[in-house]
């Protein structure tokens, strides 16, 4: 398996430091709000490294974090006339409820910031005790340029980065690049009591210290967040953790790439900023997934109507031959005779193409290939054969986080004539009269309904949403 480090901007084999246990930390949300569809990508694919990694065997180990104190939370309190413990409760549940919707699974632990303030204070008296932090009027700041390595993960010498708009700039620092540790509580803002005064830690402070504590200070394998957290966020973890510990922070970092609206970026000034649960409203977690899966996450991925159409019938198309395949698992009409060589070469490439550097959309496209070739010989297919291919499509569904429950609906009860007509371009086929049976066939079209022909029956789609509407038995 390897993985594209940020770190040295290469594919590299992943070698966990333990060889059943992955520890891997992502950044999670400021609970100020609902998450949107970019955060919904980042939460997405992290959750399918961790759904992939146990397939292959793994215990992970998968720490997301809330970070439930910011100066968001505190603007959100005052307009809401609410505590900061409030807003910070209320949107950790609402991300329960959006997550879950998502099949995001649960974190190993979802630690809070305002829960480890005592281990912050800690880790920042630490770095001062070390020289790598200084005191001013009650705030605590890091002195970049005492730890040597700051730059690497952003690939910038610090001598080239400069103060702009990813850097605070404030006349207290002794450097223009020096970052907040500790910031000192306004008048009527909350804070926490601190030897350097009431006031509350800043964000890259939060992280670290809980890597530091869940991971008992040690070196983790995967370190994960979106693109716009490798400066300054992950510079700034990097600098305190590794200052102090003089070991690495974490071997692998990943960065999944930003999400687009129609090919503009997402904001609200532009009116296409979109919630998850905003586009929970219109489609299931299974399709919002696989479109979002169906693009490599290292590449930006623009999202529209147009996207979602096609991926959800792209997702129809695989479940229908799912379905397929479970119908013929429970016929009579199999053959005795197996050769399951292809379906082990077609699984075997959908895991090289996870393994490198969980390409996604390129296993979706070995899925694809794997799919025509069902629906061309699944007449012909074993019952061995049948059972394979259904733990492919199963095993691709529980990766990927697809619920087929979602994509299998009632069947619709269809009319006596268009049923009939179904059974009179049998029996014409049947008879090898296939003038008038393509006579029905095109019909039924020009009605919307597109049959296909499997081993117990005809299936009727839909022919605009492709979704199977009916399996009609032929009995004669």
């Amino acid at each position: 398996m390897k993985i594209f480090n940020t770190l040295r901007r290469s594919k590299e084999e992943f070698i966990p430091i333990n060889d059943k246990v992955v520890n891997m930390y992502v950044c999670g949300p400021t609970v100020y709000d609902l998450f949107h569809i970019g955060n919904a990508r980042t939460f997405i694919f992290f959750d399918t490294v961790r759904r992939y990694l146990e397939y292959k065997g793994y215990k992970v180990n998968y720490i997301q974090n809330f970070t439930d104190i910011d100066d968001k939370i505190i603007n959100k309190s005052i307009e809401e006339n609410r505590t900061i413990t409030h807003i910070g409760e209320y949107y950790i549940n609402e991300y329960y409820v959006d997550a879950d919707n998502l099949n995001i699974k649960r974190a190993t632990v979802n630690p809070k910031a305002t829960e480890n303030i005592d281990e912050m204070i800690s880790l920042i008296s630490e770095l001062i005790d070390n020289s790598f932090a200084y005191v001013v009027d009650g705030e605590v700041y890091f002195s970049v340029r005492a730890f040597k390595g700051y730059g690497n993960l952003f690939g910038q010498d610090i001598d080239t980065l400069k103060s702009g708009s990813r850097i605070q700039i404030n006349d207290k620092k002794r450097d223009a690049l020096d970052f907040i540790l500790w910031k000192k509580s306004n008048e009527n803002e909350p804070g926490y009591n601190s030897p350097w005064g009431l006031g509350r830690p800043g964000w890259h402070t939060e992280c670290c210290s809980m890597i530091y504590k869940y991971f008992d200070k040690n070196t983790i394998d995967i370190h994960g967040g979106g693109f716009d957290l490798i400066f300054p966020h992950h510079e700034n973890e990097i600098a305190q953790i590794e200052a102090l510990s003089n070991k690495k922070l974490a071997n692998y970092w990943m960065h999944c790439s930003f999400l687009n609206i129609n090919d503009e970026k997402m904001s609200k000034s532009l009116g296409n900023f979109l919630t998850a649960r905003d586009m929970l409203k219109d489609y299931s977690s299974s399709v919002i997934r696989y479109s979002i899966l169906s693009v490599h996450y290292r590449t930006t991925l623009s999202f529209s109507d147009e996207q979602i159409k096609a991926s959800e019938k792209s997702l129809y198309r695989i479940n229908n031959t799912y379905k397929s395949l479970l119908g013929f698992k429970n016929s009579n009409n199999l053959n005795d005779e197996f050769d399951v060589s292809f379906i082990y070469d077609y699984k075997n490439r959908f895991i090289d193409k996870m393994d490198d550097d969980f390409n996604t959309a390129d296993a979706i496209s070995i899925i694809f290939e794997f799919i025509r070739y069902i629906n061309k010989n699944i007449n012909s297919l074993s019952s061995i054969e049948v059972e394979e291919s259904i733990s492919i499509i199963e095993d691709f569904y529980n990766i990927f986080g697809i619920r087929s429950c979602e994509l299998i609906e009632e069947e619709c009860v269809l009319p006596d004539d268009i049923i009939n007509l179904v059974r009179e371009r049998y029996i014409f086929k049947k008879n090898k009269d296939y003038q008038r049976a393509d006579l029905i066939r095109n019909e039924l079209e020009n009605r919307g309904f597109i049959l296909e022909d499997i081993n117990v029956g005809t299936r009727v789609l839909d022919a605009n949403t492709k979704k199977v509407i009916s399996t009609i038995e032929d009995i004669l």
